[in-house]
């Protein structure tokens, strides 16, 4: 008699698999974030070297986010066909050897160029990463696995911004994006070698008019639309208050230096934390009941950065990134816990809108800061998280799914989107 094959096990939090899974991806979130974000700190030595505004400087960032944004529209359908593995790994790679392009452009234009290709690299990790810890591990650990995933996405954003911005104050700007580029090779070697291949991925071939339908099915669900919208306005407000925060600091009254704005990003070492830990307390409570404590306290971070006193102003950053990297964890995890079978275009969707969020609000909150200086761009972030907050209430009511395909393993109620 023919006996049938037991289903591969899904990953599950306290095993060897899960260790070494979690380790390649905040590999893969360290390479990714500070790839992208490196040039954060470096905005205002753009300004003096290029001559160029801050607006014009934040192109730089905003660039890269609004190609990565559409770019990755069409990377969790390549990787159905491709494969999930193979689509992460090219793109960790080619990332890092286009930073390390950058550090040698010789004009503004150029570098912008290199900074849009950037982005088209970059798009087959993130909304991919995204699928594979919603395929792969048991639904009682995609939180805390999504939630150490974006642990390394913070240690990322934070190292990129630390290497570039203290090596640019000792040795210039090229220096510092050349180091970053050569902790990329080496991120992505480990994340290489550590991933261990998909078990549940079912290869499905590239047809157009049924990726199309699956888009288009998402937006049929009460939830999936305002998920969507709530990445916007995290990115959003969360890139802006960066953006700007350099100029700030580094004019009247603090006068700081290049090298201590560029350790002041140490604060994301905060993300760490709170994206494991409030993606934990989400999974065991449940999304609906913990997302909107993360808009409150971002909420209250940028009221404390319209304050004079730098501790206070620290303080909200403090509480403006905690919450961000909170709610980025919960709100990543229940959208690929609402997608059902279409998690990879669930999941290049609500990144499209993440970093449009990033796109469009940070080169905006330029606008603000030259017109009405910090103020200005704390009220206009202000009014992003705001609205978040006010989403966030609306999905306090959301029924949660019941039709959902799980594994075979029992899972608590309150790990339901």
């Amino acid at each position: 008699m023919n006996q049938q094959a037991e289903p591969a096990p899904y990953i599950r939090h306290g095993t060897p698999a899960f260790r070494h899974t979690n380790l390649a991806l905040f590999a893969a979130g360290f390479a990714t974030f500070g790839l992208l974000y490196c040039v954060q700190p470096l905005m205002p030595e753009f300004s003096r070297h290029y001559e160029v505004s801050e607006a014009g400087a934040a192109m730089s960032l905003s660039l890269t986010t609004g190609v990565l944004a559409f770019a990755m529209l069409f990377a969790g359908g390549l990787s159905d066909a491709w494969g999930r593995k193979s689509i992460m790994v090219a793109s960790l790679l080619a990332s890092a050897v286009l930073v390390l392009v950058t550090a040698l452009m010789p004009d503004w234009n150029a570098l912008l160029l290199v900074r849009s290709l950037l982005g088209l690299t970059l798009s087959g990790l993130p909304a991919v990463a995204m699928t594979y810890v919603s395929e792969e591990m048991h639904p009682e650990s995609v939180g805390l696995g999504m939630g150490l995933y974006i642990s390394g996405s913070a240690v990322g954003g934070m190292g990129g911004r630390l290497i570039s911005g203290v090596l640019a104050d000792f040795f210039g700007w090229r220096i510092g994006v050349a180091t970053v580029g050569l902790v990329g090779v080496l991120a992505a070697l480990i994340f290489w070698r550590m991933l261990p291949p998909s078990r549940h991925f079912v290869r499905q071939p590239l047809r157009w008019r049924s990726l199309l339908a699956r888009f288009g099915g998402m937006f049929r669900d009460r939830g999936l639309p305002w998920l969507f919208v709530e990445g916007f306005l995290l990115l959003g407000a969360f890139v802006t208050v960066y953006n700007y925060l350099g100029y700030r600091l580094l004019a009247p009254p603090y006068k700081l230096s290049q090298t201590v704005v560029g350790l002041i990003f140490g604060i994301y070492l905060i993300g760490t934390f709170s994206s494991a830990w409030m993606g934990h307390l989400a999974g065991k409570l449940g999304r609906r009941k913990v997302l909107w404590t993360a808009f409150a306290l971002m909420l209250l971070g940028v009221a404390l950065t319209m304050t004079t006193p730098l501790l206070l102003v620290m303080l909200g950053i403090v509480a403006i990134t905690f919450g961000f990297f909170g709610g980025h964890s919960i709100v990543s995890s229940w959208v690929g816990r609402r997608a059902g079978a279409a998690k990879a275009q669930a999941a290049s969707v609500y990144l499209f809108c993440y970093y449009m969020g990033s796109s469009i609000a940070g080169a905006s909150g330029g606008l603000f800061y030259a017109s009405h200086g910090w103020n200005g761009v704390a009220l206009f972030v202000g009014a992003l998280v705001l609205a978040g907050l006010l989403i966030a209430l609306w999905l306090f009511r959301l029924a949660p799914l019941v039709n959902v395909a799980t594994p075979p393993t029992p899972m608590s109620k309150g790990a339901m989107g």
